[in-house]
């Protein structure tokens, strides 16, 4: 069975800019407070007409160009998002329109944050089956349309925007095994739920979780691509809180990576951290191509999945 591999990556993101300053006149925080416990400065937010649909479209196209793929060549497209609301056509569907694509097959995939390892995985595990060549892998979140704004706990937290990849065969796997799972007793420690929905979490039962039990999870991820974690050049974390990515790192052991600190720019994104972290971290050039790059991601479920990848 042949490999797959990331060929091109490519986000987008809102124009519009929330600031901690901007927070501080609508609820009791500051840019102190809020800096001093997740890391964030500031977060972009979607307006009233911008979709996750039109999002997710604007990455992808920036990965299919740089890509060189026609989109006629593509034959699946996973979107990874919780916060479409359009049931049917899905977001999938509706991206595929969008850009002309022919007859792919169109999926969304509801992991909440870590959506986008899962939705990688999937394609993954298409190609190498034969059942698809090449694939637009998205993930795409207007999480500020489920925040709670007046949840001074929450709301200093989310952003919108959207982060793709192009996906193709390989005759040497780029894509490493993925490891995927969940802790279901610990399911409602992130929720978005009620009527409307809204985004809750109990913020330390995810802390301590992460900081504790993820760092030997990540390694198992090394161990399963053959890779030290010394060897990783970069590290994409879900872009969760600044206080749960730095030291997850350095317990993992990647003394010599680049690790991803988009959470600082554009809060938590949910399904769009990572993949919109990784193309800022090719777009500027911190990652060579070819070099190993853990990708890992957990949230809501408690679902987390991850594997290495070599950078496009």
């Amino acid at each position: 069975m042949p490999g797959s591999r990331v060929l091109a990556v490519g986000h987008h993101q809102p124009p519009g800019v929330l600031t901690n300053h901007d927070l501080a006149t609508m609820v009791e925080t500051d840019d102190a407070w809020i800096r001093s416990r997740v890391g964030i400065r500031t977060r972009h937010i979607a307006g009233p007409d911008e979709t996750v649909d039109a999002m997710a479209a604007q990455a992808a196209a920036k990965a299919l160009a740089s890509s060189g793929v026609p989109p006629e060549d593509i034959d699946l497209v996973l979107v990874a998002t919780c916060t479409a609301t359009g049931r049917s056509p899905n977001t999938a569907a509706r991206v595929a329109a969008t850009l002309g694509l022919t007859a792919p097959a169109t999926m969304d995939i509801n992991v909440v944050c870590s959506g986008f390892t899962h939705a990688l995985a999937t394609a993954d595990h298409a190609i190498r089956a034969g059942s698809a060549t090449r694939a637009l892998v998205i993930g795409a979140e207007k999480f500020t349309a489920v925040a709670d704004w007046t949840d001074r706990t929450t709301c200093v937290l989310v952003g919108d925007g959207a982060g793709a990849a192009v996906v193709t065969a390989s005759e040497e796997p780029m894509i490493g095994p993925v490891l995927w799972g969940s802790v279901p007793e610990m399911g409602h420690a992130v929720r978005i739920e009620g009527e409307p929905a809204r985004f809750a979490q109990e913020g330390q039962t995810v802390y301590r979780w992460a900081t504790t039990q993820l760092p030997a999870i990540a390694r198992q991820v090394c161990e399963r691509s053959g890779i030290t974690p010394a060897d990783l050049a970069g590290v994409v974390l879900h872009q969760a809180n600044l206080r749960i990515i730095e030291p997850v790192a350095r317990k993992i052991g990647a003394v010599n990576a680049v690790v991803a600190r988009d959470v600082v720019d554009s809060g938590n994104t949910s399904a769009a951290s990572v993949p919109l972290a990784l193309s800022k971290l090719v777009e500027r050039r911190e990652i060579a191509a070819g070099d190993p790059v853990l990708l890992f991601a957990f949230g809501g479920n408690l679902s987390y999945a991850g594997q290495i990848i070599h950078c496009p």
